[in-house]
């Protein structure tokens, strides 16, 4: 059963995706080609981004090293 957490826990989970996102785009890729360059299945940046569950720690490292970031500054 889901726990129900504190507004500021619930907001603070959203910011990876958005961030991730708005890295993303900034970079230039698509949906397709960042899955392709992050070696991840096409669900994995759609569930990130989309807010519905937040990156494990080797998703976060992939899409770090295709965004040519840090995984520290994907995550605030």
């Amino acid at each position: 059963m889901p726990r129900d957490h504190p507004d500021w826990i619930t907001e603070r989970r959203r910011e990876p995706g958005k961030r991730i996102a708005d890295l993303r785009t900034a970079a230039l890729h698509t949906q397709e080609s960042f899955c392709e360059a992050t070696e991840l299945s096409r669900s994995t940046p759609q569930r990130i981004e989309s807010c519905e569950g937040g990156p494990r720690f080797s998703e976060l490292l992939r899409i770090a090293a295709a965004l040519d970031a840090r995984a520290c500054a994907l995550t605030g």
